[in-house]
């Protein structure tokens, strides 16, 4: 099993709405970010700079990230786009992270 981790901004202000959206994270959306081989997925918020740093446990070789051309996937940047930093296609600026160390 592989882990991808990558790093958001949230926007100032923003932690109780984002946590809120993703308490009612939608159905469909969960099923398809299951469907990649996605079958651990957390996200940390560091509020001293607004950094959100996601870790995923994947199965195979797609991840969250390999999805965003999905109708869901779009509907949920748009969404989302208010509370975080975005690309212009509304895609969240994320930046992937290198894994330097590991202990099981």
């Amino acid at each position: 099993m592989k882990r991808f981790a990558f790093k958001m901004i949230l926007k100032p202000g923003c932690k109780d709405e984002y946590r809120k959206r993703h308490d009612e994270i939608w159905p469909e959306l969960a099923e398809l970010i299951r469907s990649t081989g996605v079958c651990d997925y957390s996200i940390f918020l560091d509020e001293a700079t607004n950094t959100l740093f996601a870790v995923q446990k994947q199965r195979g070789e797609e991840s969250s990230q390999d999805i965003g051309s999905n109708p869901v996937v779009k509907k949920w940047w748009a969404y989302m786009a208010d509370i975080m930093e975005t690309n212009p296609d509304k895609s969240p600026v994320t930046i992937r992270l290198e894994e330097v160390f590991y202990m099981e």
